[in-house]
């Protein structure tokens, strides 16, 4: 399992990696004491795990995480417990508080491993994301871990997105055409300017006006696909 260590005390992450040392399965990649430091890390080691801490100079681990396009696995690690509440909401693998004990790290550890079994590729630089990945929104108070193949559908709100999963909805950020770029087509498809969908969620497609398409969604919900972006479908699932 490949950790990054992510603290803006030096003690603090000497500390944790002492701890780290005593489980044999474990290879720690490297520390960064800062946001930046850690984004550069992420991107060059590609970590399994991050052991993270919320309070930060600068930007905090949360808002981290935000600027992310697909997130490791996430132990948050601070001595705010304040907090405690609000990385639980954004299904963080566990949180612990310092200073921390090896009994309770290995116990955070043993819940990675077992995440891990499950199939999920983590960011890398100029890879299309899939359904196995996942990522990190914030809106207002609340935060969220979303795995991609939750995603029914992103549409537009002007220079943000408002994301579509379960029975919730988000706003990130990111414009459509960001998400977009780092999107596999396969899987999301644009269906027009307004909106890309998750083709897994499409119950049924039936011809619509001017050689158009609607795709129906569960719930009633339907979208339709211009003449132009319906070639482009049909030649996609070979219609």
């Amino acid at each position: 399992m490949r950790v990054l260590i992510i603290d803006d005390i030096r003690l603090a992450r000497e500390e944790l990696r002492r701890l780290v040392q005593g489980f044999p399965d474990i290879m720690i990649v490297g520390e960064a004491a800062d946001a930046s430091e850690a984004r550069r890390l992420i991107i060059d080691k590609n970590p399994d795990l991050l052991l993270l801490d919320i309070q930060m100079p600068g930007e905090n681990g949360f808002e981290l995480l935000q600027s992310l396009d697909a997130a490791p696995e996430v132990i948050f690690t601070t001595a705010y417990d304040e907090y405690a509440v609000k990385a639980f909401e954004q299904n963080a693998l566990d949180y612990l508080m310092k200073p921390i004990q090896k009994e309770r790290l290995g116990s955070a550890l043993e819940k990675v491993r077992k995440t891990m079994l499950i199939p999920n590729m983590h960011a890398q630089k100029d890879r299309l994301l899939g359904p196995g990945d996942k990522f990190f929104v914030r809106d207002g108070e609340r935060c969220w871990f979303i795995r991609l193949a939750d995603v029914r559908y992103f549409e537009t709100m002007g220079n943000f997105s408002l994301i579509h999963f379960g029975n919730e909805k988000v706003v990130t950020p990111k414009t459509l055409n960001s998400i977009e770029e780092r999107l596999n087509p396969a899987t999301f498809f644009r269906a027009n300017r307004q909106v890309i969908i998750n083709l897994e969620f499409a119950e049924r497609i039936e011809p619509w006006f001017s050689g158009g398409l609607r795709v129906h969604f569960p719930d009633n919900v339907t979208f339709d696909i211009s003449r132009r972006q319906a070639a482009k479908l049909k030649n996609l699932l070979s219609l």
